[in-house]
């Protein structure tokens, strides 16, 4: 049996999957899109009338209509055709807009149980469901189910095997005239006063308190990442590839004679007979710890913060706050996610600018975020390069990166074709995430990125070591020092930071500290830094998400614009 979940966004949908499966779900796209959907296996007991056979769950994206007017809707149809059975997820506190989908559910002529989720809010907000009448006018089963205590969710199950073929019919014209008489029949509103939590609600998508509140969530945010990240770096990660993992990488350098081609792709160069898993370049070296060792516990970090926001209900009003601003870069607000992503670790930045519909967006996010959106640990070393100057000097850096964001997104959304998608967000209430869901969702994006990424990084390393094994580093040092010197003003040397921050834009950072610059070429060389191209790993799920084509045009934006602001900041700060 192949049983499909569907409803509008954010009413539950993904915590009623987790409660009916079990901990190994499969995350995917749908064939030909960037539509994400869930899979999983939910066990049908015999005590609840089964013969204890199992069945497929599929949490189907969240949509409003079944007459498609986005890719997601457009999957849901296609996702529709192959299910037998469909639990329609239901808002309890939402009635309205939630069966203009069921009725369109019920004229699939697919077997349909409804979950009035959320049934815990309704005694909250003074809203009663005569659930027994609503059974009745639908002739679909109806159970009232709360999915962050498990009510309901056992008569859930055993009721499906009540599931029939709807007979229930209307007027497609009247459709929303028909939704209006089911509500004036079974739902019941009486008054009472905003709580504490609805009081907040309205605050946070305010104009003017809700951006102060936001500005104060993302610092705390930035706050518990950088915290997490470098706690796990420091006393897990690192002491693990230094401890164990180095010690059994030399074995295998031994084995392999310390020298040679097969030798310098696994496990790369020595540094004085040792591994430096910064500079070696090997796959098994520097390939596995740029991402297990400094990427991923960024992205933990990051994932669990997100998951929070995200099952708590602000992550959608934080979306609807900054809609209009990203608008004017040719965005929508949902493109807050890969942003936020990105400023903790580009990798999973990119990865997830899927969720935005248009190619034209993709490319724009992308683009922006590897040119203006410094990751964390790339923030934390130009903090450690710029700060001993003072405020000033990181207030010039990072403010250059927001202008430059701001200003390059405008050109890119007047040049570029097209326009950006409007943002349609259900705003749910605030309510405590359920921690079994949010551990798994962590999990799940974990598993998620470790696949996606893992090969393109690995790829990007071994693409780095070719051209350091090959002279190619060394002879585009030579070529690009006349730039450097005469259009940045910046010592020659600096170019093997520059390279080096193909792989590494942290470590490339730190390689300015002993070169002895002055403060004008600091400033100068973090801001190119940041801008002129991502690193190895960015660069690599670049080219999956935009294509080589797409990756080419980025690529010559941020040579350009980091060539163009790194030459007018050395021109003023000489000056000055």
């Amino acid at each position: 049996m192949k049983i499909l979940l569907m409803g509008n966004p954010n009413v539950g949908k993904s915590v009623v999957f987790s409660r009916l499966t079990g901990v190994h779900v499969i995350a995917s796209n749908y064939p030909g899109t960037t539509v994400e959907f869930t899979k999983g296996v939910m066990h049908l007991p015999e005590e609840l009338g089964f013969k204890g056979e199992t069945a497929e769950v599929i949490d189907v994206p969240g949509v409003y209509s079944l007459e498609p007017a986005s890719i997601a809707e457009e999957v849901a149809v296609e996702m529709l055709k192959e299910g037998d059975v469909v639990i329609n997820v239901v808002n309890s506190t939402n009635l309205e807009r939630s069966l203009n989908l069921t009725l369109q559910l019920l004229k699939k002529n697919i077997p349909l149980i409804i979950a009035l989720n959320l049934w815990d809010e309704t005694k909250h907000t003074g809203i009663k469901v005569d659930v027994e009448k609503l059974e009745q006018v639908l002739k679909v089963p109806c159970v009232p189910t709360c999915a962050l205590t498990g009510e309901g969710f056992k008569d859930l199950v055993s009721r499906i095997k009540e599931i029939k073929i709807p007979e229930y019919d209307y007027d497609e014209d009247e459709r929303w005239h028909e939704v209006g008489n089911i509500v004036d029949k079974v739902e019941k509103v009486t008054h009472r006063h905003h709580r504490l939590s609805e009081k907040l609600a309205d605050a946070s998508i305010h104009p003017a308190i809700g951006m102060s509140i936001a500005i104060g969530i993302l610092f705390a945010t930035f706050a518990v990442i950088r915290f997490i990240g470098e706690g796990l770096i420091e006393y897990v990660f690192e002491p693990f590839f230094e401890n164990l993992w180095a010690p059994l990488m030399l074995k295998v350098s031994n084995l392999l004679g310390g020298d040679g081609f097969i030798h310098n792709i696994l496990i790369g160069k020595l540094a004085e007979g040792k591994i430096d898993f910064g500079e070696s370049f090997g796959l098994l070296t520097t390939g596995l710890f740029v991402e297990f060792g400094a990427v991923l516990p960024y992205v933990f970090a990051f994932y669990l913060i997100l998951s929070f926001l995200e099952d708590s209900g602000y992550l959608p009003r934080l979306a609807v706050l900054v809609d209009n601003i990203f608008h004017k870069i040719g965005l929508h607000g949902m493109a807050i996610i890969p942003t936020m992503l990105g400023l903790g670790c580009n990798v999973p930045g990119i990865l997830s600018i899927r969720i935005l519909e248009t190619k034209r967006e993709r490319f724009i996010a992308a683009t922006l975020m590897s040119i203006a959106v410094p990751c964390i640990a790339k923030t934390a070393m130009i903090i450690a390069l710029i700060g001993k100057h003072g405020v000033g000097g990181l207030t010039i850096v990072f403010g250059t990166l927001l202008v430059v964001w701001i200003s390059l997104g405008i050109l890119l959304n007047r040049v570029m074709k097209g326009e950006s998608m409007e943002i349609f967000l259900e705003i749910p209430p605030y309510r405590l995430p359920y921690f079994q869901l949010l551990a798994k969702k962590i999990w799940m994006r974990l598993i998620w990125f470790i696949k996606e990424a893992t090969p393109w990084l690995l790829l990007g390393v071994f693409i780095a070591n070719m051209l350091y094994t090959l002279g190619i580093v060394d002879l585009l040092g030579r070529y690009t020092a006349p730039v450097i010197t005469v259009v940045l003003g910046l010592p020659k040397e600096i170019a093997g930071a520059l390279l080096i921050g193909l792989l590494r834009k942290d470590v490339a950072v730190g390689m300015l500290i002993p070169l002895d610059l002055t403060f004008s070429q600091m400033v100068v060389a973090s801001i190119v830094l940041s801008m002129y191209f991502p690193c190895v790993a960015t660069f690599a799920v670049i080219v999956k998400e935009l294509g080589v084509v797409g990756m080419l045009k980025a690529t010559a934006i941020m040579i350009v614009s980091a060539l163009l602001v790194g030459g007018a900041f050395n021109l003023v700060l000489g000056v000055l």
